[in-house]
Parts: C-alpha cells; structure tokens; sequence
C-alpha cells in the first residue's frame, strides 16, 4: 500500500449536469469554502477553454479563481503540490485518463472536486463523467432553467450545426432545455454560419 501524503483518507465529488445548470458555480463555492478554512486549494481547468479567461476558472455569471490550464489530465498530478483540495472543471475535456488521475489524488488522501457536462449535445453520456460518477464517493446532479419554459432542464441545446462533439462556447452556442423542447437535430439558422471554435 502506498503512503498517503495526508493522513486522512482522500475522496471524488463530482458535480455534473448541462450548460448553465452552475457545475461551475458549486465548484468555485467548495473551492472558496475550502480556502477559508485555510485548506491549500489547487484548480485546474483544459488550455482549451479561454472563453472567458486563461488562467481563471469563471462560471457563466463571472465569478472565478486562479487556475492552471493544462492540456492533458495527467498534467494535473505534476501541478497539485501540496494542495490539500484539487479542483478541476470542465471535466469532459480531459477524456478518460481523469479517472485514473483523480483516483490517484484521493488515494493520496485529497479532496478532489471535479465537474462537468454528463451529457453531449445529443444526449450521449460524455465520457469521462460516467466512470467519474461510478468511483465518487459524492455526486451532484445540477438542473438548469429550460430557455423555452421554464421548466427544469437537463440537456444542452446546441445552437449552431456542427457534426464535432466538443464545441466550446456559451450562451452564442447553447441553451439549456428541458426534455420535452430538447431536439439534438434543430438549430438556429440565424448562426449556422457563424465562425466558431472547434478544438
């Protein structure tokens, strides 16, 4: 058995749900909480995302922490440090090798807190969030507000066609939709042309 650098054992909490449901939001609160309780917090989010800064994690209604942006999961594990807690958004960036990573950081007895989309653009569960769900010991499903009724909403509506799964942006790219006025095949014909980001 390896040693653990904190002597009390480590644990995953993953918070999922669509765009706009505040995954980011909760992440920056437990974040925040673990500050002021004079724990060391490290937050890591994927070089990819710069939609609203490069190296801040910033929630849709702006609120943010200094981050490390890093390419690939296992990068998180060499910027960590001593960090007591381990924050890492957008989850569904960093593909199936967070698993491993995270599962590492809480058996070196860390807090580690991840979140992210559980569901593509066509409802297809986006990997690496179901396998993160399996191994938590705590999850949070998040519900936004659907843009057509009000209603609950689970599913992120993409604006724009195109065929690419990942396709970063916000409110220009997506809404969020309750299940009866989601449809993966509709989109605005306002902004199909529009130039976007597709790495």
């Amino acid at each position: 058995m390896m040693p653990r650098a904190f002597p009390t054992s480590g644990w995953i909490e993953v918070i999922c749900g669509c765009m706009f449901s505040g995954k980011t939001e909760e992440l920056l609160r437990r974040c925040n909480r673990a500050r002021y309780a004079k724990l060391q917090v490290a937050l890591f989010k994927p070089s990819v995302d710069v939609r609203y800064a490069v190296d801040d994690v910033v929630s849709h209604s702006d609120n943010r922490l200094p981050c490390i942006p890093v390419a690939h999961a296992p990068d998180i594990l060499k910027h960590c440090g001593d960090a007591r807690v381990v924050g890492i958004d957008e989850a569904q960036f960093f593909g199936p090798s967070l698993v491993d990573v995270a599962n590492r950081l809480a058996d070196d007895g860390r807090q580690v807190i991840i979140a992210g989309l559980d569901q593509d653009f066509r409802g297809v569960p986006f990997e690496p969030i179901p396998d993160l769900l399996a191994v938590a010991e705590y999850v949070t499903k998040t519900l936004a507000v659907c843009m057509v009724c009000g209603a609950p909403a689970n599913r992120s509506q993409r604006l724009v066609h195109r065929e690419s799964r990942v396709l970063i942006g916000a409110s220009d790219t997506y809404e969020a939709r309750c299940r009866a006025h989601w449809d993966p095949e509709s989109f605005d014909s306002q902004q199909e042309e529009l130039p976007l980001r597709t790495e």
